[in-house]
């Protein structure tokens, strides 16, 4: 069993901030930025919160799947950048839409969120037939944990939301999830800060004793080795189960992290760069929103059809990958 995508919508904030913005307060221009990142300019929220932008994304997925949002059986938010401890996004985005019969959680897999979330939707909707559509948010407002003093990671990073409706179907899917825990320490930020001493007790001891509370620390050359590697594997083992090959898909669309990350997993895989979507240079890394973000702009543009193979494929922290192949 498979999933359609019925409607996607999206949002991203008012405030944009362009490379040269960034030479206010740190070292840097534009050309340096764009031509190690492929970055030109990124939203940021400024008044916006993380549910908010949700929210405006998936009333825009439930005008565009033409559905009734009280027939949603399940809400799931996947986001890094939560607003609150609880409640969950996903709850206040449910309300706000007004999918009163639907179950809501949030997943946190960072930028491999997305395809987290869809695989998840498909499982929900394979064992309940009760069951008619699954709303998926990706809803990120990751300004707020950025160090605007560290330009090899601030200059990255942008905001936004994108949401998709799905139902069952006998479509094409296949998904590979995984996850590499030994690079935790690679691209982290901290929610609760626990005392060293504290930490001690009973032989626990925090894995990141230095960390400075609420800000995103990366390492950058390590977390390239990794998603360079990641994104290909991620394709390859989702593409063995339904004996896929990369020639097949009509569109390849990643994780938008960084221009050289593509283009390097691109040549790795073997396939061409024409074959994958690129949105980065006008949104950054918006992490679990990066890939729904990319998704919806190029249906909106036509350049993704009904009927094509799409190959979906993600990284993020925790280390986190995963690949799903669907039609459209």
């Amino acid at each position: 069993m498979g999933i359609s995508i019925l409607g996607m919508g999206r949002y991203v904030p008012e405030q944009v901030l362009t490379n040269d913005d960034f030479t206010r307060f740190i070292e840097t221009n534009d050309e340096w930025i764009s031509s190690r990142t492929g970055i030109k300019k990124r939203p940021m929220a400024g008044w916006e919160p993380t549910w908010y932008m949700g929210r405006e994304a998936a009333m825009s997925a439930v005008k565009s799947a033409g559905i009734d949002p009280a027939d949603i059986g399940l809400v799931i938010s996947c986001t890094a950048t939560s607003d609150f401890h609880t409640p969950s996004m996903s709850s206040i985005i449910q309300h706000q839409i007004g999918a009163v019969n639907a179950a809501a959680f949030d997943m946190n897999a960072a930028c491999s969120g997305f395809v987290y979330a869809l695989d998840t939707a498909r499982r929900f909707l394979e064992t309940d037939d009760s069951m008619k559509y699954v709303l998926i948010v990706a809803n990120e407002a990751l300004s707020r944990f950025l160090d605007f003093s560290d330009r090899a990671s601030c200059i990255l990073f942008g905001d936004g939301a994108a949401a998709a409706v799905v139902e069952k179907s006998v479509k094409l899917f296949s998904s590979h999830l995984g996850s590499d825990g030994s690079g935790a320490e690679l691209l982290c930020a901290r929610a609760l800060n626990v005392a060293p001493e504290v930490a001690l007790k009973n032989g626990f001891k925090d894995p990141f004793p230095e960390m400075e509370l609420h800000k995103l620390h990366q390492n950058g050359k390590e977390v390239y080795k990794f998603a360079v590697q990641a994104l290909p594997r991620a394709f390859e083992l989702a593409a063995e189960k339904v004996n896929i090959t990369k020639d097949d898909i009509d569109w390849f669309v990643p994780h938008q992290a960084n221009i050289r990350i593509i283009e390097t997993a691109a040549k790795n895989l073997g396939a061409p760069m024409e074959k994958f979507i690129v949105t980065l240079d006008h949104y950054g890394n918006t992490s679990s929103a990066s890939i729904p973000l990319a998704l919806c702009e190029s249906i909106e543009k036509g350049l993704i059809k009904r009927g094509q193979k799409l190959a979906l494929i993600g990284f993020g922290a925790g280390l986190t990958y995963g690949g799903i192949i669907l039609e459209y």
